[in-house]
């Protein structure tokens, strides 16, 4: 059964790596419009922010509520993690966060009742092609180390953060097993080409919800 999907994004992040359809230099948007080609023979319904659909202009308070109409009628949020997706400014100033916090709260509008978003990350790889900014691979420990600590805050807070996680130690390091975090991440070449795979995990890790210590402000 399709779902209706949320994309939320750095627009204008030009630190990844160029699409293989083109020789072009590309910003995350690209890769946005590559997914939404993608679903398009599929049953789901891209819920998110068109190309050319530029909010720019307007003030926050409408912005806000463009997004929140567009996330209250999707039933999983992905969010493109990518290089330059932070700025250096506060959380709260900028928009992944919010909509992030959207999505995951419950929400009540005439009558009708959008319950938590499934959640997850698709990490892109950056201008030298590599995942490394994010991932790390531990050959020892048959492991991967996730840098959480450059991402939004709301983000990091929901990753990892399983009730009852099942962990192993390899050389004095605690390693997740299982699925740990509610916002599950994977790398983008993995995720396109099993685009249902990672959708349906999704919805199945947001189905144990209550196994998860859920943070849903910025």
């Amino acid at each position: 059964m399709g779902k209706k999907i949320f994309v939320s994004y750095k627009y204008a992040d030009a630190l990844v790596a160029k699409l293989s359809n083109t020789d072009c230099q590309v910003t995350v948007r690209d890769y946005v419009d590559y997914f939404q080609g993608r679903i398009a023979d599929d049953d789901h319904i891209y819920k998110g922010e068109n190309d050319g659909e530029s909010m720019e202009t307007l003030e926050d308070s409408t912005i806000a509520s463009k997004l929140g109409d567009k996330i209250f009628d999707s039933t999983i949020t992905i969010v493109f993690i990518s290089k330059g997706m932070k700025e250096n400014v506060p959380d709260k100033e900028q928009w992944i966060p919010w909509e992030i916090s959207y999505s995951l709260r419950e929400q009540s509008r005439q009558g009708r009742t959008s319950k938590t978003n499934a959640m997850l990350g698709v990490v892109l790889p950056d201008e030298n092609k590599s995942y490394d900014y994010y991932y790390r691979y531990n050959s020892q420990c048959n492991s991967t180390t996730h840098f959480t600590n450059q991402l939004f805050d709301i983000l990091r807070k929901n990753m990892f953060n399983l009730k009852n996680p099942q962990i192993r130690t390899c050389n004095g390091t605690n390693i997740h097993e299982g699925e740990p975090s509610f916002i599950k991440t994977v790398k983008w070449d993995a995720f396109i080409n099993n685009t249902n795979l990672y959708i349906n995990k999704a919805v199945e890790i947001c189905n144990k919800r209550d196994e998860y210590e859920i943070c849903k402000t910025i």
